[in-house]
């Protein structure tokens, strides 16, 4: 397979006040550039154009819909990354309604491409979060990891400067989660170039 590194999307998936959502993702980024196998970049939905209204034709059932001005930034950078992580917090069982909605504005942006979870809560470490996400990106022909990171009782576990207390068990499960991500990211990534060729 290419040496090439991967286009990895960090995707923060909170944009309520007073989140947490950008310190582990700040983590998992600087984990996601030690590993060395990928371009990182990091997106915050917080800084992006999110209605939660829907067009009348469903993004879903159009490929190319006419998205907000200021979605544009958003899709070119959904569209170049080869891999996702999604950052997310579990809130009433699941995960916030920002990422629902930048999830379907968008469609061939997550075919065929692979994603992790980063995952925090109380008790389940967004656990729930991430069962549900699951179910939803495989509609849209994505392939999600086995491995997660979650993080049960966040705030036992990260200090006032947002490090963590102890890294190693995380850290392990990082190494694992994107050593997935890369081999799953590597073979559609192939698979998708020898498609668009025939």
């Amino acid at each position: 397979m290419s040496t090439t590194p991967l286009r990895l999307a960090i995707i923060i998936g909170s944009v309520r006040e007073g989140r947490f959502g950008p310190v582990p993702a700040r983590w998992i980024a600087e984990q996601a550039r030690r590993h060395g196998a990928f371009e990182v970049d990091v997106i915050d939905l917080a800084d992006m154009d999110l209605p939660h209204a829907l067009p009348a034709v469903s993004p879903l059932m159009d490929p190319n819909p006419v998205r907000p001005a200021g979605m544009v930034d958003l899709t070119e950078r959904l569209d170049r990354a080869d891999a996702f992580l999604i950052v997310t917090p579990e809130f009433n069982r699941s995960y916030p309604s920002s990422l629902k909605a930048a999830i379907d504005w968008h469609f061939n942006q997550w075919t065929k491409k692979a994603i992790g979870f980063v995952g925090y809560s109380g008790n389940s470490g967004g656990l729930l979060a991430i069962e549900h996400l699951r179910q939803v990106f495989g509609e849209l022909h994505a392939h999600t990891v086995r491995t997660a990171v979650t993080f049960p009782r966040f705030y036992l576990l990260f200090d006032a400067e947002g490090n963590l207390i102890d890294p190693t068990g995380p850290e392990d499960a990082a190494t694992t989660m994107l050593d997935e991500l890369h081999w799953w990211a590597s073979a559609l990534t192939a698979a998708r170039g020898v498609a668009a060729a025939v």
